[in-house]
């Protein structure tokens, strides 16, 4: 194993750098510029049973240090994701890849990861319980830490590879959030999703976008991210994923000593299409700037 190598839930990534799901598409678009084999893995586009249009627009809002997205979980459905998404991303990228699964009732969800589970290059579930764009979504699952368990209950049932259960930020006490979904036989966490945020047009006094309010992310949010996966990875055994405003190898580390075994990039990859890659290619000389030989050895470092 090399000094980025990392383990997430029994399977080994060479750096600990993934692609957050909706800022990676399938993943072929991005190989267009690089080899994206070079990212320890990555989340693709978020899945649900059936097709998705999405919310009108407009729908994308630019903010300070961040952005504002109520896209509405857009895809073609898991049938159609199998059949042509997942074979052109087979020819360019040669790892296993997060499938990220999201659902408007305990049974999509489960219906949705089993027929995921059955594909060989998908490595680990990723079941958003979280995304707070979606009237009657994931919303209503991730708030509660029985609808949680739920799911993740229904999901595990069905599958045989390991599942991330992905938390929402916008809880009173994320902890029992996490307790409760470690509890229900999830395998790892990964958090957090985008905070609620909502912006208006001075001209129009109308909300900037369609959907009024929506997910805000970017570089604003790194410190809730910091703390929230401190909280997390503090109060459970299973291994977390930290995300949130990450857009240097600098934040990698912090959310690594904070307790993540891996870390996702999100918006960042909107602004820069290499900045996964950028960050993957800085790391070993910010990590002799700290002296920090392995990354493996550094997770939870901060008590």
């Amino acid at each position: 194993m090399g000094r980025l190598s990392v383990n997430l839930c029994g399977v080994g990534l060479d750096n600990p750098v993934i692609p957050a799901s909706g800022t990676f598409g399938y993943g072929y678009e991005f190989a267009e510029y690089y080899d994206i084999n070079c990212l320890g893995t990555f989340s693709f586009k978020g899945t649900t049973l059936h097709p998705r249009f999405g919310n009108p627009t407009p729908r994308i809002a630019e903010c300070t240090a961040g952005m504002i997205n109520a896209v509405g979980l857009q895809n073609p459905g898991v049938d159609k994701v199998i059949a042509e998404e997942l074979p052109k991303l087979a020819q360019c990228f040669h790892k296993p890849v997060m499938a990220n699964v999201s659902g408007f009732s305990v049974e999509e969800y489960a219906e949705t990861c089993a027929k995921l589970d059955k594909e060989p290059q998908v490595g680990w579930l990723e079941v958003n319980v979280s995304c707070p764009n979606v009237h009657g979504g994931g919303m209503s699952f991730g708030v509660d830490p029985d609808a949680a368990a739920s799911v993740v209950r229904a999901v595990k049932a069905v599958t045989t590879k390991p599942v991330i259960v992905k938390l929402s930020p916008n809880v009173t006490d994320i902890v029992s959030i996490a307790k409760a979904c470690e509890a229900a036989g999830a395998d790892g966490l990964s958090l957090i999703n985008t905070l609620l945020g909502m912006r208006i047009d001075l001209k129009t006094r109308r909300p900037v976008i369609a959907n009024t309010m929506g997910g805000f992310s970017g570089p604003a949010v790194f410190p809730v991210a910091v703390r929230m996966v401190y909280q997390v990875a503090h109060a459970v055994r299973i291994p977390v994923v930290g995300m949130g405003g990450v857009s240097t190898a600098e934040d990698v580390l912090e959310l690594m000593l904070a307790g993540a075994a891996a870390v996702e990039v999100g918006t960042a990859n909107l602004i820069d299409p290499f900045a996964s890659k950028n960050i993957v290619d800085a790391l070993p000389a910010v990590m002799d700037r700290y002296g920090i030989e392995r990354l493996s050895d550094i997770i939870k470092g901060v008590k």
